[in-house]
């Protein structure tokens, strides 16, 4: 009986050890299975911040989920590893990847409180949580945490462990890695950072919400006085050292969240996510180096900024409106209006002017200023680009271009008569000219009021008209009546002709009335096709982007030149020749205080919606738009490009071409200049007091006098 229950206990034995070796088994196998591979880890990559750079190479932004730049150890300042080691892990250099001691310490912490409590990881644990694991405070997940540091242990040295960790954690605000920390909370380089700015950003790591310095400024010193306590302790800083860097000041969060170019920014993320995917444009870590130029995109915001609050004053003095100041925010006055002021403050809203302004390199087409509008948090709707708008007359440089490919010279008479037309179903056509003006209203009259017919009678602005004009002085004072007896001769597909080739892309209808620029475009559109007159008649396109390149600096693209003949060079310098006259005798004398060669083009649209400026010298081409968004008249106000908009464009243009030479437009081979009357057309006496030297091409100028 005794041998039997001997037996059966040895039996018994032997069925538990089994069960308790294969349950054992089964558990590891389960805590194993669901465990990466750390060899990834040396390949591993962290989600990092795309950089855009301006044309100079300054960094203006950066595009990223994390906040997060790789740094190698030797450039983390020492005080920032001592201080991790000091508080997080003083025996990191001895141990194997985990800590017995610590590990029984928050068991009995965790039986005490009844719960998981977070506690007792090595900074290799904390590295293997942080690229392998979830944050989840599983007993399951502590094991596979050891298992992890053990592996990580044994594949990495100390120094490689400790540079994976510091460029891995987290330390609140959306930056991962202590150089991504110290530029969000110091704005500044690691290697400039002091001892308690070191010690703040560890004094963060383990409750980031909480210990920063922007949600608790008092928990913050709390930690920061904590790790420089435990750093005197460990022998790596004096007491006096200590007690220095506590008596740091806190960072405080920059009130001021308006950065120059953001539209241009936005404009970057359009073309180049859909180009990369999501994941490598926002995790990638790409070099971005672009064309703008900041520095000019910062001027550019602020003279047009404070131009259009000016006139946003004066038209509310006007309608007898008070508009509310903006003030910007203080510390000491964060909190919300009550409903009383608010209410008042609705009751004193007005409608805001808004504008766009975009400037490109003349020759290779590079975009160094592009504003989208007065404030991008408010409206992200870029005007510059997205906007299409009635370009007024600023479109007659068009319609003058047909007219020199079909013959015509500066000098050439083109009527300044009022003309009448009618659509018949098919095709716009005018009323018998031969007849006086009288008659010719006359005979309108009917068909003016059928409603069966559509009928246009275009105006001068002013009302008036002169009988015969030059070319080039129908262009500098921006005739109507001529730009439609011009188009009525030269003819519409002509004319849209010319428009597409200079890069004009949007819809142009078959009428008369588009050489008063009533079809809509974008800015861009028309100072990109404007630029192609600058440039000698080469179109060019614009671009963005001059290269990008990986984390690594490797070349992924860079911008390829593209340059097409459009028009005749001879023809491009009379059209730019005339328009110079715009600034110098015309509507566009603003421009006079650049003292320097400009060509330029005012536009205004119908009830004086949309005022224009175009503006270009052999280095640049710029436009500036100015309106409202929701398309309210200013008849009223009787606004034009040329008094409204050029004077705030060209103060633009003051700053960005003070450091350009003031070169003229090179004028090409096989052109001549002759003085004329500018009135008559005809080579100029001895006696005519206003003669100007005229541009034609050899061969066609005037013989007459």
């Amino acid at each position: 009986m005794k041998i039997l229950k001997s037996k059966l206990f040895i039996f018994s034995f032997i069925g538990c050890a089994l069960l308790f070796i294969l349950t054992s088994a089964c558990a590891l196998y389960f805590i194993l299975s669901e465990m990466p591979p750390v060899y990834e880890l040396e390949e591993y990559t962290p989600s990092l911040t795309s950089k855009l750079f301006d044309k100079n190479g300054k960094l203006i932004y950066e595009f990223s989920v994390e906040k997060r730049q790789m740094v190698p150890l030797e450039d983390i300042p020492v005080d920032i590893q001592n201080a991790v080691i000091s508080m997080e892990d003083r025996n990191f250099f001895n141990h194997a990847g985990f800590s017995i001691k610590a590990i029984l310490r928050a068991l009995i912490n965790d039986v005490v409180l009844g719960k998981a409590a977070q506690g007792g990881s090595t900074l290799t644990q904390q590295l293997s949580r942080g690229v392998f694991l979830t944050k989840e405070k599983k007993i399951i997940r502590k094991i596979r945490e050891i298992f992890l540091a053990v592996q990580i242990e044994a594949l990495f040295s100390k120094q490689e462990i400790l540079k994976l960790y510091l460029n891995e954690i987290y330390l609140g605000e959306g930056a991962y890695g202590v150089k991504a920390a110290a530029k969000k909370y110091f704005d500044k380089d690691l290697s400039d950072l002091t001892l308690g700015e070191s010690a703040m950003l560890v004094g963060i790591i383990p409750l980031p919400s909480r210990y920063n310095p922007f949600a608790s400024p008092e928990m913050a010193q709390k930690r920061r006085a904590l790790v420089l306590n435990s750093m005197v302790e460990t022998g790596f800083i004096t007491k006096e050292e200590a007690q220095k860097a506590k008596e740091e000041p806190l960072p405080k969060r920059s009130l001021s969240t308006d950065k120059p170019g953001l539209y241009f920014i936005e404009y970057v993320r359009r073309i180049l996510e859909p180009k990369y995917g999501v994941e490598t444009f926002w995790k990638g870590g790409l070099n971005i180096y672009s064309t703008i130029d900041i520095d000019k995109q910062a001027k550019a915001e602020e003279i047009m900024n404070a131009k259009l609050h000016e006139y946003d004053l004066k038209i509310a003095q006007n309608l007898g409106i008070e508009i509310v100041q903006e003030d910007t925010p203080s510390e000491e006055n964060l909190e919300e209006e009550d409903s009383a002021e608010q209410e008042e403050k609705e009751q004193q809203e007005y409608p805001k002017l808004q504008g766009a302004f975009y400037v490109r390199d003349v020759k290779t087409g590079a975009i160094r200023v592009m504003i989208g509008g007065r404030n991008y948090e408010e409206s992200r709707f870029n005007r510059a680009t997205q906007a299409k708008r009635q370009p007024g007359s600023s479109f007659k440089p068009f319609v003058w271009m047909a007219a020199l490919e079909k013959g015509y010279t500066p000098s050439s008479l083109i009527k300044d008569l009022e003309m009448v037309f009618y659509y018949d179903g098919r095709n716009w056509r005018v009323f018998d000219e031969a007849k006086d003006q009288y008659s010719l209203q006359l005979a309108a009259q009917p068909f003016m009021l059928s409603k069966d017919f559509d009928v246009w009678a275009p105006k001068n602005f002013g009302g008036k008209s002169s009988g015969f004009v030059t070319l080039r002085r129908a262009l500098e004072l921006s005739k109507n009546l001529a730009a439609i007896n011009l188009i009525d001769a030269v003819g519409i597909d002509k004319t849209i002709d010319v428009a597409r080739r200079a890069g004009i892309t949007s819809n142009l209808p078959k009428a008369p009335a588009i050489a008063l620029g009533v079809s809509v475009v974008t800015l861009e559109e028309l100072t990109n096709a404007m630029s192609t007159f600058a440039n000698g008649g080469i179109k060019t396109n614009a671009y963005a982007i001059e290269r990008v390149e990986d984390q690594y600096g490797r070349p992924l693209e860079e911008h390829i030149p593209y340059e097409k003949e459009a028009f005749s060079p001879q023809n491009a310098f009379l059209l730019i020749n005339m328009m110079k006259g715009v600034v110098q005798r015309g509507t566009g004398g603003a421009a006079r205080i650049l003292n320097r060669p400009v060509a330029a083009k005012t536009g205004t649209s119908q009830s004086h919606r949309d005022t224009w400026f175009i503006a270009m010298t052999p280095q640049i081409a710029s436009g500036a738009w100015m309106g409202y968004d929701d398309d309210t008249a200013q008849e009223a106000g009787k606004w034009t490009g040329g008094g409204a908009v050029a004077p705030w464009a060209s103060a633009i243009l003051a700053e960005i071409l003070k450091d350009e030479p003031a070169t003229d437009f090179a004028v090409p081979e096989g052109i001549s200049f002759s003085f004329v009357n500018p009135e008559t057309g005809k080579l100029a006496t001895a006696s005519d007091r206003n003669k100007i030297p005229e541009a034609f091409k050899k061969g066609t100028e005037p013989l007459s006098f």
